[in-house]
């Protein structure tokens, strides 16, 4: 695989999709207070994504729908490894440790990526990016509240918290692989397929029955699966075929800091000195690879 150049263009879309992640934990909450259990809102957002994009691409965009069986492999790593298994891993993270360490093992994702890269595709490990990644995951620390001193952590918690962001950082290097022989769109449709079949076995359909009277849960659900989902896979894996998979991917940590913000704004949660700090960090580290 050819290396890819830096692009302007693939930097904006990254931040972008990272901004609209970022809003995540607002359309989570407000599906939860609906009554729906984590489960069932990871096991939404998928089948949602995937019934959205189905939708949109009937009219205008068939060429999507074909795939070629013996890519079957390619699909099955980005959407039940790298989509479903981060979700997993996440979701069983949050739950044996506290909800800030989670948080820090998901976004150690832009190492992996950045160390997979280089003996991949031989991206080279700049100064410059290395400084960007360790300012990023020091700010992405300081936002989730690593060093607040009330954190709780266990051996089986810290696996699957790295799993998490191990399966992330899958997700972006065999989206590479795909890339070579599809279109992004296709790329991110062929994912959410596997991603929501997998997704089923999570759903729980007494709480779906409960909350499908409320009509702020559909609002949320669509929030969840076109903002929080669609718009920024598809706008994440373009960039992925336009520019440096290390790059793209610390570019992304600024969803903490969106997320940081709109809890501050949203639901008039303190930003801390320390969570502002965390946030200029990840602001520095985005401008020095801008």
């Amino acid at each position: 695989m050819k290396k890819l150049p830096r692009n302007a263009a693939a930097g904006a879309a990254v931040l972008l999709a990272a901004a609209l992640w970022g809003t995540l934990g607002v359309w989570n909450r407000l599906l939860q207070a609906s009554g729906l259990s984590a489960a069932s809102v990871t096991g939404l957002r998928n089948v949602g994504g995937l019934t959205l994009m189905t939708a949109a691409f009937a009219v205008r965009d068939w060429h999507v729908f074909r795939m070629r069986a013996k890519h079957l492999p390619l699909f099955l790593g980005t959407g039940v490894v790298g989509v479903l298994g981060n979700a997993l891993c996440y979701f069983s993270c949050q739950r044996v440790c506290s909800l800030a360490v989670a948080s820090v093992l998901l976004y150690t994702a832009p190492a992996f990526v950045v160390l997979l890269s280089a003996l991949l595709w031989r991206e080279p490990l700049t100064p410059r990016k290395l400084a960007a990644l360790a300012m990023t995951l020091l700010g992405c620390a300081c936002v989730t509240g690593l060093f607040s001193g009330s954190l709780n952590a266990t051996a089986r918690g810290i696996l699957v918290g790295l799993g998490a962001g191990f399966f992330y950082a899958l997700y972006t290097i065999i989206s590479r692989f795909a890339l070579r022989r599809y279109d992004s769109m296709t790329v991110v449709y062929w994912s959410f397929v596997f991603a929501a079949l997998g997704s089923l076995f999570l759903l729980r359909p007494a709480e779906l029955a409960a909350a499908a009277a409320q009509p702020r849960a559909w609002l949320a659900l669509l929030g969840l699966a076109l903002l929080a989902t669609v718009l920024p896979y598809l706008l994440y894996t373009w960039a992925l075929s336009r520019s440096e998979a290390g790059r793209l991917s610390i570019l992304a940590s600024l969803e903490p800091a969106v997320a940081s913000l709109l809890g501050a704004a949203v639901f008039g949660e303190a930003l801390s000195p320390l969570t502002a700090a965390g946030v200029l960090c990840i602001l520095a580290g985005v401008w020095i690879l801008g």
